[in-house]
């Protein structure tokens, strides 16, 4: 990696505790409440989806609309929220997130009645709420990797994803809350979709106390305010330094533009670090792990649950999804993320190995079929959480150079959330085709090969700062590092 001299890491002061530190860690815990609000609203179905279709009438055709009108939806909100937080800022992008989320629930919890009526308020609900959950997957973890310091990006950043696992575990719980005390009544789905409305509210006005980014202020000719702001989240001589290495970068990318189709096509270095962002996000998605998320509890009626005990069993993986984070955390800043990464797939390939063979060895009608099925999911779960999806938020939220972040990122994310959509959609009937056996060993033959793309084509980040990131992509540099490090 370059070792230029303005951009080195070894000119910034120590990191120090103190007021500043409390301040950013503030300022992430409200931005996080995004990630909060994209995990309920993904989760929410998971439980809510039974009785809507009781009380509606829902088709088979119909419940697997209403579940993937969110996730569609998404990629268009990833793939517009980027350049318009580039644009617009990433404060304000947020808080118009926060908005959609608000609305949407409002339009999913009024929808009147039955019948058509009723599905296109639904669609329409979760329509909005889909560009908010995109929008915010986009513009969450940039606001959060340009707000760390270098050496701490990776768990700050990682936060977020914390928060999004944190949100499907209060939608399982309170799913299966208000399945066993409420089930009786007509439209608890609203009860459950409702609660969404309560962290949409807090996003807004938290939002409104939180500053912008300081290297989006940079690269928008607004130092002054940057410093100011970066003087409240570090001491002053640390802040000074890091304004100075922002500026270095925003003069030399002054003469270019932000960064669209042309720009990357035209350049072999920034076209090859978008197809790797892209890769990453869909690798991550092709582990399944979000058609566990979402469909787990049919998943686990097939392995022999009745339906009641499959939403309160669907707990348990909810519960290691969070414990997986906060080990995730931890380890962010001390991992290569190229080794995170291959240690992830490596374990959730195996998770999925066992699923196909137990299922197949212990056939149905077998007592213990339903919790060796349990466990197995519950250990992918971990380890999916605890290796791949934290380090891939933070990987694609610190990857591409300031001027296509936006961009790099938003379609990256586009990609992650179209993969998860064509998932969320077919997943019952490949399930209903290939059984528990056919469709584990179906992701595990896709995990061996995200094993070797990871492999052969992921570059590493961990230990350099953003502004070393974007000079050694731009370059190519970053290639012949890791090409290097392999050769050793």
């Amino acid at each position: 990696m370059s070792s230029h001299a303005s951009t080195g890491v070894s000119s910034l002061p120590p990191l120090t505790k103190g007021p500043h530190s409390k301040r950013l860690g503030m300022v992430a815990l409200i931005a996080t409440f995004g990630g909060l609000l994209f995990g309920y609203d993904t989760g929410v179905i998971n439980g809510a989806i039974g009785p809507m279709r009781e009380e509606l009438g829902l088709s088979a055709l119909g419940e697997g609309v209403i579940a993937s009108s969110l996730v569609f939806a998404a990629a268009i909100g990833a793939v517009t929220g980027g350049p318009l937080s580039d644009r617009w800022g990433r404060r304000k992008t947020i808080i118009l997130m926060s908005v959609l989320f608000f609305a949407g629930t409002i339009f999913c919890v009024a929808a009147p009645g039955t019948g058509t009526a009723a599905f296109v308020s639904l669609i329409v609900g979760r329509i909005l709420l889909g560009l908010a959950v995109g929008a915010a997957s986009s513009v969450v973890p940039i606001f959060l990797a340009e707000m760390a310091p270098y050496e701490i990006r990776g768990s700050l950043s990682g936060r977020n994803e914390l928060m999004i696992v944190t949100g499907q575990l209060a939608a399982y719980v309170i799913n299966a809350i208000l399945g066993v005390t409420l089930g009786h009544v007509d439209g608890v789905w609203r009860i459950m979709l409702a609660v969404c409305a309560i962290p949409a509210i807090c996003l807004f006005v938290g939002m409104m106390r939180v500053p912008e980014s300081p290297r989006w202020l940079v690269d928008h000719g607004r130092t002054p305010e940057a410093l100011a702001i970066l003087k409240t989240v570090r001491s002053e001589d640390r802040a000074t330094a890091e304004l100075a290495q922002m500026q270095v970068i925003a003069q030399e990318d002054a003469a270019l533009e932000t960064t669209g189709w042309r720009e990357v096509f035209q350049n072999k270095h920034l076209m090859r670090i978008l197809l790797v962002g892209i890769g990453i996000g869909v690798v991550q998605q092709l582990t399944g792990i979000n058609a566990i998320m979402y469909f787990g509890q049919n998943v686990l009626v097939e392995s022999g649950f009745d339906s009641s005990a499959a939403l309160i069993a669907q707990i348990g993986p909810g519960i290691i999804a969070v414990i997986g984070g906060i080990i995730a955390l931890r380890m962010m800043d001390r991992f290569d993320r190229r080794k995170t990464f291959l240690t992830g797939l490596t374990l959730t390939t195996v998770s999925h190995v066992l699923i196909a063979v137990f299922a197949n060895v212990f056939p149905v009608g077998n007592a213990a079929r339903p919790y060796i099925i349990l466990l197995m999911v519950i250990i992918f779960v971990g380890s999916m959480q605890t290796f791949l999806n934290v380090a891939v938020w933070v990987y694609i939220s610190e990857i591409f150079p300031l001027r296509m972040r936006g961009f790099g990122s938003g379609v990256s994310i586009f990609f992650l959330w179209v993969v998860n959509g064509l998932l969320s959609l077919f997943f019952a009937s490949l399930l209903e085709g290939l059984g528990l056996t056919g469709t584990f060993a179906l992701f595990a033959v896709v995990g061996a090969l995200s094993w070797l793309f990871v492999k052969f084509t992921v570059p590493e980040t961990r230990g350099h700062t953003l502004e070393q990131l974007d000079e050694a992509v731009t370059t190519g540099a970053i290639y012949v590092v890791q090409k290097a490090d392999e050769q050793k």
